[in-house]
């Protein structure tokens, strides 16, 4: 499905009412549309259960990485201001902070918030807004970076999104995103095997959150580590595991495999890209110069404001 597809068909389930309810987090300005309220509801609920206070610094500094590995920071200018759209718990924004003058961090859910307000508690150069993607509250062409990181494929039109993230930044300043791929460069049999997963995530993301939540810790203790831990013995015994499912979680905790097990199937809006979907969509949102990193996740680029 090309980007516009990918676009028709979010904009097709907010005219039919799939991914639009009642507002659970109060009203937003600028009556946004581009919005998912009962996904953004589910993430507020995530964040409130799994506030990332239990990550060890060494684990969530690897998993920072992970993401910025690729971001230009010496060419950023000295005390720069940027944003990070979707901030959720607060955990990148954490990172970033001490490396930069002031930084925007943007959710749609104030249960998120809340829970970003607390972990940055200490960051005083960091300032809150209860916002949608299409109603930043921040002026055009004044941000010196931005980033998204896994948030973009859950609002209805992604590549409005990531428009509305370029249109704040300065030209020339960077933007990261991260959106999740379409396992295009994974083979036939485990893209089958997503699509049973899939199904069953389109099940469990309806029920009310309490037994979503249950469903999810089921998961990543019965297949979750499992499976992480087995990727880990057949790599230690030399075994090629690129393509093991869910090999991405060996050596990560199994409080970031339960955070992930819900947000993977306590999550309805999901959309998914390929590689060259993602480009094409930065291509047009005004990015250039769009490098892509080489490691899961995936997929994970940065690109450059046209000038």
């Amino acid at each position: 499905m090309s980007p516009r597809s990918q676009q028709r068909e979010g904009q097709r389930q907010l005219m039919n009412g799939t991914t639009k309810s009642k507002d659970p987090g109060g009203n937003f300005p600028g009556n946004p549309v581009n919005i998912a309220t009962d996904t953004v509801a589910g993430f507020g609920d995530e964040w409130t259960r799994f506030d990332q206070t239990s990550i060890g610094d060494a684990e969530i500094r690897a998993l920072f990485e992970a993401y910025f590995w690729i971001f230009p920071w010496q060419n950023l200018p000295s005390n720069p201001t940027g944003f990070d759209l979707g901030c959720g718990s607060g955990r990148w924004a954490k990172q970033v902070a001490p490396r930069v003058g002031h930084l925007h961090c943007i959710d749609a859910s104030a249960e998120a918030l809340a829970v970003a307000k607390r972990n940055l508690d200490n960051q005083k150069n960091c300032e809150f807004h209860h916002a949608s993607v299409d109603a930043i509250p921040l002026p055009d062409n004044s941000m010196d970076f931005g980033f998204s990181l896994g948030v973009l494929h859950h609002v209805p039109d992604t590549l409005g999104g990531i428009r509305s993230c370029v249109t704040k930044l300065k030209p020339g300043a960077p933007f990261l995103l991260y959106l999740y791929y379409a396992f295009d460069n994974r083979p036939f049999w485990f893209r089958c095997l997503w699509r049973a997963s899939d199904a069953l995530r389109k099940v469990v993301s309806r029920l009310p959150h309490g037994l979503r939540y249950l469903v999810s810790q089921v998961f990543a203790l019965t297949v979750y580590y499992p499976l992480a831990r087995s990727a880990l013995i057949l790599e230690k015994c030399g075994i090629a595991i690129r393509n093991f499912p869910l090999y991405y979680y060996r050596n990560l905790s199994f409080y970031v495999m339960r955070t992930d097990a819900l947000d993977r199937f306590g999550t309805r809006l999901e959309q998914r890209f390929t590689r060259k979907q993602m480009r094409e969509m930065m291509v047009e949102a005004g990015l250039e110069d769009i490098v892509f990193s080489d490691k899961a996740p995936y997929w994970c680029a940065v690109g450059i404001k046209s000038r």
